[in-house]
């Protein structure tokens, strides 16, 4: 069934047309909110509640843009009001060590540890950080979304970074000090 269909059938509550727009976009919206949530659980819940979302408005959707980008957007917005609802915007102290250099081609991790430093982060880090790297938000685009001022977002996102440089450094140490060992 093509998209145009999909759609029309899902604005009737098709429960076959749900299930298909489900089955297509579940996997890419699991993904997009394991960015923005602090664990897979959380992600989960983000993603059902996405999907309650587009089905209830997806009669609003009016073929402007992608409807991929339209339920991203949902889906993103939905992480952000449940941080906003969870936790509250508190600075969080700096006290991570300054930037240091790493050597880019010696780090090879997976997509999947990559993705848990990212969620180790503390939350409004992880939001900032996903917002303007992973899906090109802007820090005033940011800052609207998440009541912030754009220096706060601009602040977070340079403290999201020196964490993650120092999460990878530890890991990178610890993998070739484990190969130089034989273990």
């Amino acid at each position: 069934m093509n998209l145009n269909q999909l759609i029309k059938d899902c604005i009737k509550q098709n429960r076959k047309a749900q299930e298909e727009l489900y089955q297509t976009y579940k996997k890419t919206l699991f993904v997009l909110s394991l960015k923005y949530c602090a664990n897979e659980t959380e992600a989960e819940d983000n993603l059902h509640d996405s999907f309650i979302e587009i089905f209830t408005n997806i009669k609003n959707f009016k073929g402007n843009g992608s409807f991929e980008g339209w339920i991203k957007r949902i889906t993103i917005n939905k992480a952000i009001t449940r941080y906003k609802q969870s936790y509250s915007l508190t600075a969080i102290k700096d006290d991570y060590p300054q930037d240091e250099t790493i050597n880019e081609n010696e780090i090879d991790f997976s997509l999947d540890i990559i993705l848990s430093f990212i969620q180790e982060l503390p939350h409004q880090y992880r939001l900032v950080f996903s917002l303007y790297e992973l899906d090109d938000y802007s820090h005033q685009e940011i800052a609207k979304m998440l009541s912030i001022s754009e220096s706060t977002s601009k602040s977070n996102l340079h403290r999201a970074k020196q964490i993650l440089k120092e999460k990878i450094k530890s890991k990178s140490t610890f993998y070739y000090s484990k190969q130089k060992n034989g273990k």
